[in-house]
């Protein structure tokens, strides 16, 4: 199933929520096939949004507080904060139950792609992963994240 979730990093399953959030979020192709076609299996962006911050709460503060545990660094903490908020300052603005389109016809939507696809190439490269495979199914992350 390849190199993810790479357990090395102590808090390995919150790391791949976290990439697997980022991962969608930053694939533009990946929102128009699957989010705005209506396609099953991968939740949509609330879903993504609340993977990306809800174990973690870096909806409250910064992933700096998680080096050493889910990121690898400062370099990794920072990229992961700056696409938090921007995600976040545009779910704020459409509201959670917002239909994709809202979202992705955003003004501010591209920079947030942009902001998640940093951090995503940021962490796939540091775990040894390839960035632009397809996003991985939800099932297929919890198959991979439950416990042994």
């Amino acid at each position: 199933m390849g190199g993810m979730p790479l357990n090395d990093m102590p808090w390995w399953r919150w790391r791949s929520n976290v990439r697997s959030a980022l991962h969608m979020l930053s694939d533009p192709v990946f929102q128009r096939d699957v989010w705005l076609a209506g396609g099953e299996g991968y939740g949509d962006v609330t879903d993504a949004v609340y993977r990306l911050v809800e174990d973690t709460w870096l909806d409250n503060w910064s992933a700096e507080k998680y080096v050493g545990t889910i990121f690898r660094d400062a370099q990794e903490a920072a990229l992961v904060d700056t696409a938090v908020l921007r995600v976040l300052r545009i779910m704020h603005q459409v509201g959670p139950d917002a239909p994709v389109s809202a979202y992705v016809d955003h003004p501010a939507w591209p920079e947030a792609v942009r902001a998640a696809r940093e951090a995503h190439m940021r962490l796939s490269a540091a775990d040894g992963e390839e960035p632009d495979t397809p996003p991985r199914t939800l099932e297929v992350l919890r198959i991979m994240t439950r416990s042994a």
